[in-house]
């Protein structure tokens, strides 16, 4: 069938596959299916089954060659690819695009045919030096108004909340009843919302009324006129002006408790003290700040691997990354994929805008694994039988033992690729960069 093949490395992490079909297969293919039709056909003037093949070929031929040469080429690639080396094979989630299709028709008969199609391929590149590099990362520095900070959550969480007469201010707890109100002053059901609550100063509310309520008492009602700006982070009404009810029920005020023995006790059995209490306190931002600056150092390493990588993600691979964000977004959304459409094109999105955001973030993850299984690749990281069984034994208890080994060969790169990035920490020199306090990296 297949007389010629070569394949051709293009830009953009692709490639050109080009096949020459003999005309004799291309001529038998034709008049198989021809005679299939014969039998298969009902032609007025003919029983079903007795149609002449000349009949079929004289009415449909056009259509049926068109048809059985298509097919014909399809089976080719198919054996095609089976032989290509795995540099030169298609990406699974690639759809192969023949060139110049209409160059091609209409098919002649007993003629050769050439044809190319492109693909992606795995992205070739060179691997840039990955060992013994200098990299700067933040050093966390543990303050005491970090620890201040972290006491003082403790005693917001810890605050008995009181009934409190007079005027609200911020920091007290609120509950509220609130509607938009149409022209007439109506409330539009679907803004009503009852029983409401929420600490003042959190700007916990959809519509940003802390300092609207601050200074009302318990059973006040009042109308609030409001226009909003990008700022004001109030999705869908950016430039409006609304006019709202606003009752406020109920009044609370939050007492917070004294920092001494008893509230550390209070936080922790083994804290006997607030020493105790605040030794505890660093103990855990030390564990959560080495965590995060092993994080960075990963980071760091992996965005200067990548930026001196010189290749292309093709685009075939960061369509399937952002289908795959997509579902897991919709998941945690928690309805159908409708429904979520439907709410962003209340928001005035869509789903194509939102995998528009996560598009460089999708290219960057994508390079990122490529280049970790190309350092698993070199450095075929050593696992030993027994820990390959052990892990099998894990991940493979509910699949029947026939099956196992059709696995291992997928486990072992799994394991081997969970040691790259420790490898590169052990083999990398990290300088302290920029000094942050444990507050201000983490944004708290």
């Amino acid at each position: 069938m297949i007389t010629e093949k070569s394949v051709k490395e293009l830009e953009n992490s692709q490639a050109a596959l080009t096949l020459t079909l003999d005309a004799a297969s291309i001529e038998e293919a034709y008049s198989k299916r021809i005679q299939k039709y014969a039998k298969e056909l009902t032609i007025p003037g003919f029983r079903k089954g007795k149609v002449p093949a000349s009949v079929i070929e004289r009415k449909f031929g056009d259509q049926i060659r068109e048809e059985s040469t298509f097919d014909t080429m399809e089976e080719a690639l198919k054996e095609a690819y089976a032989s290509l080396d795995k540099k030169d094979m298609p990406l699974v989630f690639s759809t192969p695009v023949l060139q110049d299709e209409e160059k091609l028709l209409p098919f002649k008969k007993d003629s050769d045919i050439t044809f190319t199609v492109v693909y992606d391929v795995m992205p070739r590149f060179e691997l840039p030096q990955y060992t013994g590099l200098e990299v700067d990362v933040p050093s966390i520095e543990i303050t005491d108004a970090d620890i201040d900070k972290e006491i003082e959550r403790y005693r917001e969480q810890n605050a008995i909340v009181r009934t409190k007469e007079g005027a609200a201010a911020s920091g007290d707890v609120v509950t509220i009843d609130y509607a938009e109100l149409d022209a007439d002053g109506n409330d539009i059901a679907s803004s009503k919302r009852d029983g409401f609550t929420f600490t003042l100063g959190s700007g916990y509310n959809f519509y940003k009324l802390d300092s609207d309520i601050e200074g009302m008492k318990a059973g006040d009602e009042k109308k609030v006129t409001k226009t909003y700006t990008e700022e004001d982070n109030v999705p869908g009404y950016a430039g409006k002006t609304v006019t709202l009810r606003v009752k406020l029920d109920t009044l609370k005020s939050r007492e917070l408790p004294a920092v001494d023995d008893d509230f550390a006790q209070d936080i922790k059995d083994e804290y006997k003290t607030v020493a105790d209490l605040r030794a505890g306190i660093k103990e855990k931002f030390e564990k959560t700040a080495s965590d995060a600056i092993t994080r960075e150092k990963e980071d760091a390493i992996m965005k200067k691997l990548a930026a001196e990588a010189d290749f292309v993600v093709p685009e075939s691979m960061i369509k399937a990354e952002l289908d795959s964000r997509w579902r897991n977004f919709v998941r945690q959304m928690g309805v159908s994929e409708e429904q979520v459409e439907k709410f962003m094109q209340m928001q005035g999105s869509t789903k194509e805008a939102i995998q528009n955001e996560w598009r460089d973030d999708a290219i960057s993850t994508i390079r990122t694994q490529l280049i970790m299984d190309r350092i698993r690749e070199k450095e075929n990281f050593e696992i030993s039988d027994d820990e390959l069984n052990a892990e099998c034994e894990k991940q493979l208890k509910n699949v029947p033992d026939s099956e196992k080994d059709s696995y291992k060969d997928m486990i072992k790169d799994e394991m081997q690729f969970a040691k790259v990035l420790p490898f590169l920490l052990e083999k990398n020199t990290f300088k302290d960069g920029e000094k942050k306090s444990y507050s201000e990296y983490l944004g708290l």
